[in-house]
């Protein structure tokens, strides 16, 4: 099937992938573009994988201060060369991240940080609910793990939906700008500042 200039510019515009890769995709899904960025997003995560346990050592601390004044971020995004970090792609999602904090209020960069006093409260409150239920004890046990998957997308940055992009986690953000850049990229570390707290 031939691609036209047109659709994989499109195309490009929608993912931030390379041109070869987007008429790749676009030829082999043959011509379905919503297909075709899937098609890239996974190819991203995968080559995000193999990039994962490269040293970051480089990168930027970006800040975020609400219209008003009243919440404030900081976020310290880390990859591998500060040539990546000097591009306007990283600096860019370094802002969406600082942004994304504020809006959303994560308490945890990813699931792996939250502290196991926090999991067990948390797993506890929701046996206490489910048993309300009159449910088995294996259906109460599905039924906690629900909630906590819930629980991690709402208080773990990572694994939080992204505010300009419901259907993309942040996770799946950062594994589409590795796959761009070429690069480990890591989210180390954020704090959230709001008056009166």
């Amino acid at each position: 099937m031939s691609v036209s200039a047109q659709e994989v510019k499109e195309l490009r515009e929608k993912t931030g992938a390379g041109f070869m890769e987007c008429k790749a995709a676009l030829a082999e899904t043959h011509g379905d573009v919503e297909k075709a960025i899937d098609l890239l997003r996974k190819k991203g995560l995968s080559s995000a994988a193999k990039k994962a346990g490269r040293e970051t050592r480089e990168g930027l601390i970006g800040s975020y201060i609400h219209v008003g004044g009243k919440v404030g971020v900081l976020v310290e995004v880390n990859c591998e060369s500060d040539f990546v970090a000097r591009t306007e792609d990283f600096q860019q999602l370094v802002k969406d991240l600082a942004m994304q904090v504020a809006a959303a209020d994560p308490r945890f960069v990813r699931r792996e940080d939250v502290t196991p006093e926090v999991l067990e409260r948390e797993r506890d409150i929701y046996m206490e609910q489910a048993k309300s239920t009159g449910k088995p004890k294996p259906v109460l046990d599905k039924i906690v793990d629900g909630k906590m998957e819930k629980f991690y997308a709402e208080t773990c940055l990572m694994e939080q939906p992204f505010i300009r992009d419901p259907k993309v986690t942040i996770h799946e953000l950062v594994s589409a700008r590795v796959a761009k850049l070429g690069e480990n990229i890591r989210v180390n570390r954020f704090a959230r500042f709001k008056i009166g707290e």
